[in-house]
């Protein structure tokens, strides 16, 4: 079975989606909980980012301050490819580890690949197919505001450190706009889910 490349815009909606497919029992590899993992205090990435960044970027337990590294990468295009040369190839290599793992448990798995930077990264040419999570910029800086406590234009950066939503949704297999009810979400979710079985 197929390996699925599920993605979306910050803010779009991705965890509501790939929440309801793990409670329908559908492997999800998920490279933001991988991203977590692999800068646990201590961990090489960790260590890694400290040097680059500084103590600066530390909450007082000692773990990795996300807010402030999030600060200080999204005011610097050079930083911020800087941290992804840290990370990415750690979260990559950890997750298609795991969906190796799952397709030697079971050959016929449909295993969901939740990447936030599908199409920037070009790990979009490694699945099957692809999955955008859409909602229109408006609502992301909203949600973005209310989510993290973000000021708008701390918002907006974010978003723009992202390739643009309405070009991700030209070049993905399948469109889930979560602009409505969960339940329309939810519906949208069902019938693609069908159609790849």
């Amino acid at each position: 079975m197929p390996v699925i490349g599920l993605t979306g815009g910050v803010a779009s909606g991705k965890t509501l989606v790939t929440d309801y497919l793990e409670k329908k029992g559908i492997p999800v590899v998920d490279a933001d909980r991988i991203a977590r993992e692999v800068v646990r205090a201590g961990e090489p990435a960790y260590l890694e980012i400290v040097k680059e960044f500084g103590p600066g970027v530390l909450g007082p337990d000692g773990s990795l301050n996300r807010k402030k590294l999030g600060a200080l990468v999204f005011d610097s295009p050079d930083k911020r490819k800087r941290l992804e040369a840290i990370i990415h190839p750690r979260v990559y290599g950890a997750a298609w580890k795991e969906i190796r793992r799952i397709q030697g448990r079971d050959p016929v798995a449909l295993i969901i690949f939740s990447v936030p930077l599908l199409f920037e990264t070009g790990h979009d040419k490694e699945v099957d197919k692809t999955v955008l999570v859409y909602a229109d910029e408006p609502a992301q800086v909203r949600r973005l505001m209310q989510r993290n406590g973000l000021t708008e234009p701390d918002a907006r950066k974010r978003i723009s450190a992202q390739m643009p939503i309405d070009e991700k949704s030209r070049i993905s297999d399948y469109v889930i706009r979560n602009m409505g009810t969960v339940e329309e979400t939810y519906r949208q979710v069902d019938a693609i889910l069908s159609e790849l079985r």
